[in-house]
C-alpha cells in the first residue's frame, strides 16, 4: 500500500506548491497595500459603493437585488475580469493545495506513519514543512483584507460577461469565510493529525535543545574549532544526525511553535511536549510566516488558549516565557553573535591556510554558516520589532560585517575548492559509504523486493563512481539517489511495513551521512541556499541599511564593510517560479541597496583618499619657490647679524618638520587617515566583482566614479577663480598642485587594485573641454575665461603691455595699480604649464575664443572701411601724390580707430602666438615622435590650387603648436564672417581697402606719445608693435578665403606704408615727428615677422638707412643703468 500512495513524492510537490503558493499571498497582500501597485478597481471612488456591497453580502451576492451598486462592474467586467484573474487564480490555488494537503495528512493518519527526524531526516521533515506551510498559507490568506472584495468582484464580472458564476467561487467563497479566524478552524482541521504531529515534535527533544545552547557551553566544548583537538584534525567529522546539526532553528521553532498551536492537546498531557514548547517559547518573540511577515508568538499563543477551556495554566507559561524572553533573549544572542565572530574567523584562516581540510570538516563549515545565519535571521527579525527592555542595544549590532564577512568568505572557499570536497567524498562514498551500506543491508534479515531493490541500487551507484570521472570533468548528478533514500523512508516507516527503519537506526545513520556526502558531489548551492540564505534582508531594507550604517561607523568594521552589497548578489537565490512578479521587485530591491552601499563605500574611500591628497598637496605647496623668500630673507640676515626677532615673534616652521618623530606611540591625522584608508581599501579586496540579478557589480568602479566626479570639482576649486574680483591662481601653481594630488592618488593603487592611470586621464582630459561630462565649467573655460577678461581686456585699454623680449605682458606703470602682476601669468614657465593643463584641446577652445574677439574686431573694421570707401580707393590710386594725400587724407575719418582695432587683433594674435608656442615646447617633450611627421608634413609647400589641403595640414600642425604661415583657425573665422548678401568681388574689395586704411592711418601713430619704442621691452608701449602681427596675420587669411596672392598684397601694402610713412620725414612739425623713428621700426617688425615679404622687398621702397638710423635714435634715447 505504501508504494501506490506515494507519500515521498507527494510531500516533495506539495511543499515546493505551497511555497510558491505563500509566497503568492505575501505577494497579493503586498500589492493590496501598496497604492502604486494595488487594483485600480479598489481604489476608484466611483467603485466604492460596488465594493462595500460586496463585502457586505459575500459569499452570496445577489446580482439583480445589487444591480444599482454593481453597475459599474458590468460596464467594465472585461477589464476587471482581466485585472483581477491573476489574483482569483492565486486564491483558487490556496484551495487547491488545502484540498491536496488534506487527502495526504488523511492518508498518512490511514498509514500510521512512524515519525523520528534523527532516524527518517527528510520523511519527517518534509512532513513538518508541509504542515508550517500549510499553515502559513492560511494565516497569511487571513491577514488580506481585499481578498472578498477582489474574489466577489471578479464574480460579478464573470457572471455579467459569461450568466453564469466562476466554477470554483461557491467553494473558495465559503473558504475564505471559514477561516476567518483561522487558528480556530486549524485547530478543529488538525484534531485528527494530532499523534502524528506530536510524534514528529516530539523527535526534536534530541536536536533542539542540543542547538539552543548558550555562547557559553558552546565556548567550554570548543564548537567549530578546528584548533581545539589538533589530534583529529584530518578525521572526518561526522555524527549519528548530520543533517540536523545544520538543521535552521527558525525553521526547528517555526515547527514547534505552530505544530502545538495546531495540536495542543498534548500541552496539557505531555510533559515533554511541553518543555519543548517552553523552550521555543523562550527563543525569541516572533517567528517567520514567510519574507517579512511574522507572528507575534507570544500575543497569538495567548489568544488562541485564551478561548479554550483548561488552559489557563498554559497562558501564565506564555506569559512567563515572554518575561524571560524579553529579559535574557537579547543577551543570550549577542553573545552567540561574539562566540561566531571570532569561531568564523579562526575556521576561516585555518582553511584559507589548508584548504585539503574542506574534505574531512565540510560540516564544520556548514554548521557554522547556519548557526550564524540562524543569528543573522534572529536579530532581523527582532531589530524590526524591538521591545520594550532595558537594554535595547542587544537588537542592534555594529559589529554584524565581520559575521556577514567570514560567511561570504567560507562560501566563496566552498566554491573555489568544490574540486577538493567533490574528490574527497566521491572516494568516502565509493570505498567506505558503500562498504558499509552493503554490509548493513547484508545483515538485515527480512527484506521486501522494493525496497531491496533500491538498498541495492545504492551500493551499485556509489560503488560506481570513480576519480576518473571527476578527472574527465563529468557532472555528477545524484538526486536519483537521494529520492530513492526518500521513498525508501517512506515505505519504511508505516505502520504495518514489514522493513520498520525505526527497528536499523544504522541504516538510517549510514543513509543520512551518504546523503550528506552525495550533496557535496552535486548539491553544494543547494546546501548553501539551506544553510546560508540571508534573502530576509531584501525585505528589511531599513533593518539592513542600519546594520551597514553601524558598522561603516565602526572603524574595526571598515575591512568588512564588502560583505553587505555582496550579500545582495545571494538574493535571487530565493525566488519562486510561481511568483514571477515579485522577482522584478526584488530585482530593483537588490540592486538598490547594492548601489547605496557601494557608493557609501566609495564615498568613505574616496573622501579618505583626497583627505591624504590634499594634505599632500599642502605640504608640496611649502616648497614651491615663493615661500622661499622668507628663509633667504632669515638666512641673509644672521650672515650680516642683524638683530634676531622679538621673543613673541613664533619663527615659521620649515617644510618637513611635520616628519620628525619624538615618539613612535604618537599617532597623527595622517597615520589615521592611512589607516582608515587601509581597512577601506581591505574590503575592495574581498573580490573583483560578483552579480547581482544577471547584473554584474564592479566594486572598484563605484570608487573610480566617485573619484572622477569629486577630483573634477577639486581641481576646478584648486584654481581660485573669482569672476567677480578677476582672480585666479597661475598656471604654475595649479599643475603643482595637480601633479601633487597625481603623485599622492597614484599610491591607492598599492591598496586595492583600481586603474589609476585611466582614471586620472579621463579626469584630466575633462578638463580640457569646455564642460566636463556633469555639465560644469572646467579649468579650460575658467582660464579661457581669465585671460579674456583680465589680460587681454586690460591689454587692449593699455593698462597692459605686450613684451617681446621676455615673451609676455607686463603691467604699465599707471596710477591704478592692477591686482595681479600679468608677467606672473603670460610668461613661458606659465604657459608652458597652462599647455600642460588644458592641452591641445583646452588651447583650441581658448582660440576659438579669441577668434570670437577678432572677427567681432574686424566686422568693426569693415564698417569703417565702408564708411570711407570712396577716399580710401581714391587714395590707393593715388598714394605716390603727395599733394593729392593730404588732400585726402583730411577727408578721412576713424584713423585712430582702424588703428586701435588693429592693435586689439595684433594683441590678442599675439597672446595666441605664445600659447602655440608653449604648446609646442610641451608637445615635444611628450611626443617628440609625433611631432617630427607633422612638422615634415607642414614643411611640404603644396600648390595654389591645393589650399584645401594645405588648410588642413596647418589645422593639424597649428593643433600641436607648430607655427603656419597662415592661421588655420583665423582662416576658418573669418569665412564664418561673410555674410550671404556680400558678393566675393566685394568682400575682396573691402579686404584690399583695409590695408590700405591702415597704411595710410600709420602716420597718426607719431603724435601719440605712447607709441615709444622701449629697447628694454622690445615693443611699443602702447602696442602698436602688435600692428605687425595683426596685419600679417589678418592679411593672409583674408585672401586665403579669397584665394587671391598674399605676398603681391602685402607688396602693394609696404609700398603704400612706406610711401606714407616717407611723406611724415619730410614734416617739419616737431610735434607730428615726435615719435617718427618708433613709427618707422613698424615696416621692419612686418617685413620681419611675415612670411611672405623679404628685405630685399622693404629696401626697394623704403631706404634701409632711415631704419638703421630709427633703431640709433630709439636706442640712444634709452637709459642705462649699472646695477
Amino acid at each position: 500500500m505504501a508504494y501506490q500512495q506515494k507519500l515521498a513524492e507527494k510531500l516533495l510537490v506539495l511543499n515546493d506548491r505551497g511555497q510558491g503558493v505563500l509566497i503568492r499571498m505575501n505577494h497579493i497582500k503586498k500589492a493590496c497595500a501598496d497604492p502604486n501597485r494595488r487594483p485600480s478597481f479598489l481604489t476608484e471612488k466611483s467603485m466604492e459603493s460596488a465594493v462595500k456591497y460586496i463585502n457586505r453580502k459575500f459569499p452570496n451576492i445577489d446580482f439583480r437585488g445589487g444591480s444599482q451598486q454593481l453597475s459599474l462592474i458590468q460596464k467594465q467586467k472585461s477589464a476587471v475580469l482581466e485585472v483581477l484573474s491573476s489574483f482569483y487564480e492565486s486564491f483558487v490555488d490556496v484551495m487547491e493545495f488545502r484540498d491536496h494537503v488534506y487527502e495526504l495528512l488523511n492518508t498518512i493518519d490511514a498509514c500510521q506513519c512512524y515519525f523520528n527526524i534523527v532516524v527518517n531526516f527528510d520523511f519527517t521533515k518534509n512532513y513538518l514543512d508541509l504542515i508550517t506551510t500549510y499553515a502559513s498559507v492560511i494565516l497569511m490568506l487571513s491577514r488580506i483584507d481585499d481578498k472578498k472584495a477582489i474574489v466577489g468582484m471578479y464574480n460579478c464580472a464573470h457572471e455579467f460577461s459569461n450568466g453564469c458564476s466562476d466554477p470554483s467561487y461557491p467553494r473558495l467563497g465559503q473558504m475564505i469565510v471559514e477561516y476567518e479566524h483561522p487558528l480556530k478552524k486549524l485547530t478543529e482541521e488538525f484534531g485528527p493529525h494530532t499523534k502524528a504531529v506530536t510524534e514528529a515534535l516530539l523527535s526534536l527533544q534530541r536536536v533542539y535543545p542540543r542547538r539552543n545552547l548558550p555562547a557559553e557551553q558552546w565556548r567550554s566544548v570548543q564548537l567549530l574549532s578546528l584548533l581545539g583537538t589538533p589530534t583529529n584534525m584530518l578525521s572526518p567529522a561526522s555524527c549519528d544526525t548530520m543533517a540536523c546539526e545544520y538543521l535552521p532553528m527558525d525553521m526547528m521553532e517555526r515547527w514547534i511553535i505552530l505544530g502545538f498551536l495546531l495540536c495542543h492537546t498534548s500541552l496539557n498531557t505531555n510533559t515533554a511536549s511541553q518543555e519543548l514548547w517552553k523552550m521555543a517559547l523562550r527563543s525569541g518573540l516572533y517567528i517567520t510566516l514567510i519574507r517579512d511577515e511574522v507572528l507575534n508568538i507570544h500575543k497569538l499563543s495567548e489568544e488562541h488558549f485564551d478561548g479554550i477551556k483548561g488552559y489557563n495554566k498554559r497562558i501564565a507559561d506564555i506569559k512567563e516565557c515572554k518575561e524571560h524572553t524579553i529579559i535574557n533573549c537579547g543577551g543570550v544572542h549577542r553573545e552567540k553573535r561574539l562566540f561566531l565572530r571570532n569561531a568564523l574567523k579562526e575556521l576561516t584562516k585555518v582553511l584559507e591556510d589548508e584548504p585539503a581540510l574542506l574534505g574531512p570538516k565540510a560540516l564544520f563549515v556548514f554548521m557554522a554558516l547556519s548557526f550564524s545565519r540562524d543569528e543573522v535571521l534572529w536579530l532581523v527579525r527582532h531589530s524590526e520589532n524591538i521591545p520594550k527592555t532595558k537594554t535595547p542595544e542587544d537588537y542592534s549590532d555594529s559589529h554584524m560585517a565581520e559575521l556577514l564577512f567570514y560567511m561570504e568568505r567560507l562560501r566563496g572557499l566552498l566554491n573555489r575548492y568544490n574540486y577538493i570536497l567533490q574528490r574527497y567524498h566521491l572516494q568516502y562514498l565509493s570505498q567506505f559509504d558503500a562498504l558499509i551500506l552493503n554490509d548493513t543491508i547484508q545483515s538485515i534479515y527480512v527484506c521486501p523486493e522494493e525496497e531491496s531493490v533500491l538498498m541495492t541500487s545504492f551500493v551499485s551507484a556509489l560503488s560506481a563512481l570513480t576519480l576518473k570521472q571527476l578527472d574527465n570533468g563529468e557532472e555528477f548528478d545524484l538526486r536519483a539517489l537521494r529520492l530513492d533514500w526518500l521513498r525508501l523512508q517512506a515505505y519504511t516507516s508505516v505502520g504495518k511495513a514489514t522493513l520498520a527503519l525505526k527497528d536499523f537506526p544504522d541504516l538510517a545513520k549510514i543513509m543520512n551521512m551518504t546523503q550528506f556526502h552525495t550533496k557535496m558531489m552535486d548539491s553544494l548551492e543547494e546546501l548553501l541556499q539551506e544553510t546560508a540564505e540571508l534573502s530576509i534582508l531584501c525585505f528589511y531594507p531599513r533593518v539592513f541599511e542600519k546594520m551597514f550604517s553601524q558598522s561603516s561607523e565602526d572603524s574595526s568594521m571598515q575591512r568588512y564593510l564588502m560583505a553587505f552589497p555582496m550579500v545582495c548578489g545571494r538574493f535571487s537565490q530565493s525566488t519562486h517560479h510561481m511568483c514571477p512578479e515579485e522577482m522584478e521587485l526584488m530585482e530593483k530591491q537588490s540592486l538598490k541597496l547594492c548601489v547605496k552601499f557601494l557608493e557609501e563605500i566609495a564615498q568613505h574611500t574616496c573622501s579618505v583618499v583626497l583627505e591624504i591628497s590634499a594634505e599632500q598637496s599642502n605640504l608640496h605647496e611649502q616648497l614651491l619657490p615663493k615661500h622661499c623668500a622668507e628663509t633667504i630673507s632669515a638666512a641673509r640676515n644672521k650672515k650680516m647679524k642683524k638683530p634676531v626677532p622679538k621673543k613673541g615673534e613664533v619663527p615659521k616652521e620649515k617644510p618637513g618638520t611635520e616628519s620628525h618623530r619624538k615618539d613612535r606611540a604618537v599617532v597623527t591625522n595622517m597615520d589615521k587617515m592611512h589607516l582608515t584608508l587601509t581597512e577601506l581599501c581591505t574590503s575592495y579586496s574581498m573580490c573583483s566583482d560578483f552579480t547581482v540579478f544577471k547584473h554584474i557589480i564592479v566594486p572598484s568602479e563605484f570608487l573610480i566614479s566617485q573619484l572622477e566626479h569629486r577630483l573634477s570639482k577639486i581641481f576646478v576649486r584648486m584654481a581660485n577663480y573669482n569672476p567677480n574680483t578677476q582672480d585666479i591662481l597661475r598656471p604654475s601653481e595649479l599643475l603643482s598642485g595637480i601633479h601633487a594630488y597625481i603623485t599622492s592618488l597614484n599610491t591607492l593603487s598599492r591598496y586595492v587594485n583600481v586603474d589609476i592611470p585611466r582614471l586620472l586621464k579621463s579626469v584630466l582630459l575633462q578638463q580640457t573641454q569646455p564642460l566636463d561630462s556633469q555639465g560644469v565649467q572646467t579649468i579650460t573655460t575658467l582660464y579661457t575665461n581669465w585671460y579674456l577678461e583680465g589680460l587681454l581686456r586690460q591689454a587692449s585699454s593699455g593698462l597692459i603691455a605686450h613684451c617681446p623680449t621676455m615673451h609676455c605682458f607686463i603691467n604699465q606703470s599707471v596710477e591704478n595699480e592692477q591686482n595681479f602682476k600679468a608677467e606672473e601669468f603670460s610668461d613661458i614657465c606659465e604657459l608652458r604649464a597652462l599647455a600642460e593643463l588644458i592641452g591641445p584641446y583646452g588651447l583650441k577652445f581658448l582660440g576659438e575664443n579669441l577668434m570670437w574677439h577678432i572677427t567681432s574686431q574686424v566686422g568693426e573694421l569693415k564698417k569703417l572701411v565702408f564708411e570711407n570707401m570712396d577716399v580710401l580707393v581714391q587714395m590707393k590710386a593715388n598714394f605716390d601724390k603727395p599733394e593729392m594725400m593730404s588732400i585726402l587724407h583730411k577727408r578721412l575719418t576713424g584713423c585712430e580707430s582702424v588703428l586701435k582695432r588693429m592693435t586689439i587683433i595684433g594683441v590678442i594674435l599675439s597672446f595666441r602666438t605664445m600659447t602655440l608656442e608653449a604648446l609646442e615646447e610641451v608637445m615635444r617633450k611628450h611626443c617628440p615622435f609625433l611631432m617630427g611627421p607633422i612638422e615634415s608634413l607642414r614643411n611640404f609647400k603644396a600648390t595654389d590650387s591645393d589650399i584645401k589641403v594645405s588648410i588642413s595640414v596647418y589645422e593639424l600642425a597649428s593643433a600641436t603648436g607648430l607655427r603656419c604661415d597662415i592661421d588655420p583657425a583665423l582662416v576658418t573665422a573669418i569665412a564664418n564672417l561673410r555674410t550671404d548678401n556680400s558678393s566675393t568681388e566685394e568682400e575682396y574689395k573691402i579686404s584690399c581697402l583695409l590695408l590700405v586704411y591702415i597704411a595710410v592711418s600709420l602716420p597718426t601713430l607719431a603724435v601719440d606719445p605712447a607709441t615709444f619704442y622701449s629697447r628694454e621691452h622690445g615693443g611699443h608701449q602702447n602696442n602698436v608693435h602688435c600692428l605687425a602681427t595683426a596685419i600679417n596675420h589678418l592679411s593672409a587669411a583674408m585672401f586665403t578665403v579669397q584665394s587671391k596672392n598674399i605676398e603681391q598684397h602685402l607688396k602693394e601694402f609696404l609700398q603704400m606704408a612706406s610711401s606714407t610713412l616717407l611723406q611724415l620725414g619730410q614734416n617739419v612739425d616737431k610735434v607730428e615727428i615726435k615719435n617718427r623713428d618708433s613709427v618707422y621700426l613698424l615696416l621692419d617688425m612686418i617685413v620681419a615677422e611675415s612670411p611672405f615679404l623679404s628685405q630685399d622687398i622693404l629696401e626697394s621702397c623704403f631706404p634701409y638707412v632711415l631704419l638703421r638710423n630709427a633703431y640709433r635714435e630709439v636706442h640712444r634715447t634709452f637709459i642705462h643703468t649699472m646695477g
